[in-house]
């Protein structure tokens, strides 16, 4: 009915709630502070001038906080980075947003570590979000096979194993896994999977690429797929030269 499909629209999501209870305490900690200066008698007039007298250096040394504390606002009101969010950043720190401070966002990583980076950090850099829109996720598993390999058969092996897992999420036609070639290496055809895990496994990638790697080789060994060493030539020059006396 149109008035379920409108509590469904306007349901508050756990992200949501996370934001308006930041946001009434940002604006209760800023009121409860103006009625207890108000109470103790403090001239407003005179508080002004004060402030004014001590803004320039104030500024210079809170820069950088006035500039967290404004970025964590944007966070919050645009909403480009929520809690539960599976997140990378240019600095090479990924994991999942578990909570938006004042002055920094904690992100947990796989091994449940928590690293606290500045809003700043969030709004001025570049940021990879994979699960802004929703939770599907698709992984590149990169393995390599010997030339000569019988590339038909390689594909079907790799397909067949990724289809097996119960992490892979093959529902509709576009979530089907893929092969693809990716370049003519030293001693092997590097090729790439790509396919679409369930969204309980998005912010898990090193555990999706050790299953989908596993599966590759089990498949590779069961259908006798080589896959290549490093290989190098060595050229061996003798010296047929009279020895010295």
């Amino acid at each position: 009915s149109v008035g379920s499909l409108n509590r469904g629209r306007y349901a508050l999501t756990p992200s949501s709630i996370y934001t308006l209870e930041r946001i009434s305490h940002y604006f209760v900690l800023i009121a409860g502070v103006l009625i207890g200066v108000s109470v103790m008698g403090v001239d407003f007039g005179k508080l002004a001038l004060i402030v004014s007298a001590l803004s320039v250096g104030i500024g210079f040394g809170l820069q950088a906080i006035v500039s967290n504390f404004v970025s964590g606002l944007i966070i919050l009101l645009e909403r480009s980075l929520k809690v539960g969010d599976f997140v990378q950043l240019d600095s090479g720190v990924m994991g999942t947003v578990t909570e938006i401070r004042v002055r920094a966002t904690v992100i947990t990583t796989a091994e449940n570590s928590e690293i606290l980076v500045p809003n700043a950090e969030f709004v001025n850099g570049k940021v990879t979000n994979f699960t802004h829109t929703d939770n599907f996720c698709r992984q590149r598993i990169p393995f390599g096979v010997a030339y000569g390999t019988d590339k038909t058969l390689m594909n079907e092996c790799v397909i067949k194993a990724a289809l097996a897992q119960s992490i892979t999420l093959a529902d509709t036609s576009e979530h089907q896994p893929q092969v693809i070639m990716k370049a003519f290496g030293d001693s092997s055809l590097d090729f790439e999977l790509l396919v679409w895990t369930r969204p309980e496994f998005s912010n898990r990638p090193s555990l999706v690429r050790g299953v989908y790697l596993s599966a590759i080789d089990d498949a590779f060994r069961e259908n006798n797929i080589s896959v290549p060493f490093p290989q190098r030539d060595l050229h061996v020059v003798s010296d047929f030269r009279e020895p010295r006396a």
